[in-house]
């Protein structure tokens, strides 16, 4: 089941000067209430919630440093923003505040926000910070998913479906119902749904494997910035699974993708700089030779 990814200095500067701006003129509502929002953003926006504004990056993790700043600054704009309540229980997860968050998605999710459906979902079915609780978590979803968010629709398809008695064998949830969700929201050129729907195609979960689609999609959310398909297409060319082969292509997709924090990313580019392992008799890795 995801959790989730994923601030850009301009936003930084719009910021500070908003807020600057604030303090030394009178006091003004409307003022104090889009400084809020903007520091809120900064610190806390979820890159791929749908509410975002598409001139904020987002965060797939608040900073720990951050934390207790985004907390202050959201709590104050979610009075009237849904997107800041929903950040604001982002920012109470990352500081281990559970049942806060979990009161905050609720009412961000009863304004319309699907990322904190979503959210909301993953804890009830988790029990995390609230009781357990698989029917709602799956409401959520499902209207998330309707909604067009796609991870709705995997968290949909990750989530167990005990139909029948209790005592009945736990089933698999429906991951052709959840395929088709995402290829409804890849229709709308959402990056996140396209590098959802890359990853199920890829593996053949819910529809046929198909490699050739399963590039093409993860070549078009990586055209948007998509941290994990600009890692997936670098994969995909390296192999040349799916399309050609191409080192350099595959490089530059890696790069990008490292810059904007991918892990995986990150460790491609480290393994292309070091290809030779040495390792000892026992299958241990002694050193790498780099180059």
């Amino acid at each position: 089941m995801t959790t989730r990814s994923g601030a850009v200095s301009l936003a930084c500067t719009f910021g500070i000067g908003v807020l600057a701006l604030t303090l030394a003129s009178p006091y003004s509502p409307a003022q104090a209430q889009s400084a809020d929002l903007v520091l809120c953003d900064r610190l806390a926006a979820d890159p791929s919630d749908p509410d975002k504004p598409a001139d904020v990056k987002g965060t797939p993790e608040i900073d720990r440093s951050d934390v207790a700043t985004a907390i202050k600054f959201c709590r104050v704009a979610s009075a009237a923003s849904r997107r800041a309540l929903y950040q604001l229980g982002r920012a109470y997860a990352a500081n281990q505040q559970m049942s806060e968050a979990a009161g905050a998605y609720r009412r961000a999710a009863d304004k319309g926000s699907t990322s904190a459906m979503v959210e909301l979902g993953v804890l009830l079915a988790t029990g995390s910070g609230v009781g357990k609780d698989e029917a709602q978590a799956r409401k959520l979803f499902e209207r998330a998913a309707a909604a067009g968010n796609p991870r709705g629709a995997t968290n949909l398809a990750a989530l167990p479906n005990s139909g029948g008695a209790a005592s009945d064998p736990v089933k698999a949830s429906d991951p052709v119902k959840a395929r088709a969700l995402l290829a409804k929201a890849a229709e709308t050129n959402s990056a996140e749904a396209q590098y959802q729907l890359g990853l199920m195609t890829a593996d053949g979960i819910g529809g046929p494997q198909d490699d050739v689609a399963a590039r093409a999609l993860f070549e078009k959310a990586a055209a948007q910035g998509h941290a994990g398909a600009l890692e997936r297409a670098g994969a995909f060319a390296q192999s040349g699974r799916g399309g050609p082969q191409d080192a350099s292509v595959a490089k530059a997709y890696y790069e990008k993708a490292a810059a904007l924090g991918n892990e995986e990313a990150k460790a491609a580019l480290k393994r292309a700089q070091c290809p030779y392992v040495i390792k000892d008799k026992r299958g241990n890795v002694v050193t790498t030779l780099c180059f």
